[in-house]
């Protein structure tokens, strides 16, 4: 069996990602969202998602590069001068695991932000975060501790098959993730073990911000078989925040290409959101 969810990242970061995810969803193959809840658009996004019914809308916990949900004076240590998250991912996340006055702060942070999005009145369908995070392993402990009272039932884990990312695209060029996939492989077995869906595999990292018809066309051809995501970072374009060099407008047209569409309709492959599988 072929299981695939289609997912967009950043919902709620700007009215052109939230366009670009209405438009994706209504048009195209997109099956489900990571809702930003304290992003500029967050409100917008929610009121959006509650008009698409068979959207499947997971909360995307933002806790770098971004504002917090908490007032800043409650958390600190997690942000900078202006009262944003600090961007430094590797000092951050030592500090996570080392101090434990840190580590309060974090897990009122992440509370907050689950909670922000009960208050939406949208389903919980998945759990993912910004730039990863999650697989810090205090992050990690911390969303298993506040989801459970949340209703949390699944999440991701970058895991991604480079054989089929060389079929998909044999042109292109490919670093292996060395970084990444020892916590991955971690994550993965202690999300499972405390009762969580997991895909089998993620499409999505290496090409992050890159994620072209072409190669969207090429990772459908070739979806191995279990459960698949692939998530991508849709907008109409560039806008207040975003990341130098994400090819927004071309991952927007990938999911609402014709052929893609056609494909995705005659093929063997169940789509959904997370609560579908």
């Amino acid at each position: 069996m072929k299981g695939l969810i289609v997912t967009a990242d950043d919902f709620g970061a700007a009215e052109e990602v939230n366009d670009a995810v209405e438009q994706a969803h209504r048009e195209g193959i997109l099956t489900a969202a990571s809702l930003m809840v304290s992003a500029p658009a967050a409100g917008d996004a929610a009121a959006r998602a509650r008009e698409m019914p068979r959207l499947r809308v997971g909360l995307h916990l933002v806790l770098v590069e971004g504002r917090p949900t908490l007032p800043p004076s409650s958390v600190p240590d997690l942000v900078d001068a202006d009262g944003m998250f600090r961007a430094d991912m590797t000092s951050a996340a030592i500090r996570m695991f080392f101090l434990p006055r840190v580590r309060r702060q974090l897990e009122a942070e992440i509370e907050a932000q689950f909670d922000a999005f009960r208050a939406t009145g949208l389903d919980l369908d998945h759990v993912n975060t910004h730039k990863h995070f999650h697989l810090h392993p205090t992050i990690a402990s911390a969303i298993l501790r506040v989801g459970k009272r949340y209703g949390l039932r699944a999440i991701r884990v970058p895991l991604e098959p480079h054989d089929v990312l060389a079929r998909a695209d044999p042109a292109a060029k490919l670093s292996p993730a060395y970084v990444t996939t020892p916590w991955a492989l971690l994550s993965r077995a202690r999300f499972r073990a405390a009762g969580l869906k997991v895909p089998d595999q993620v499409f999505g990292l290496a090409w992050s911000g890159a994620m072209t018809a072409a190669r969207v066309a090429g990772l459908l051809e070739n979806l191995p078989d279990g459960l698949s995501e692939i998530y991508l970072h849709p907008a109409t374009g560039p806008y207040r925040g975003s990341a130098p060099g994400y090819r927004y407008s071309e991952e927007l047209a990938a999911l609402v290409a014709p052929r893609i569409v056609e494909a995705s309709r005659n093929s063997a492959i169940a789509r959904g959101g997370f609560a579908d599988f």
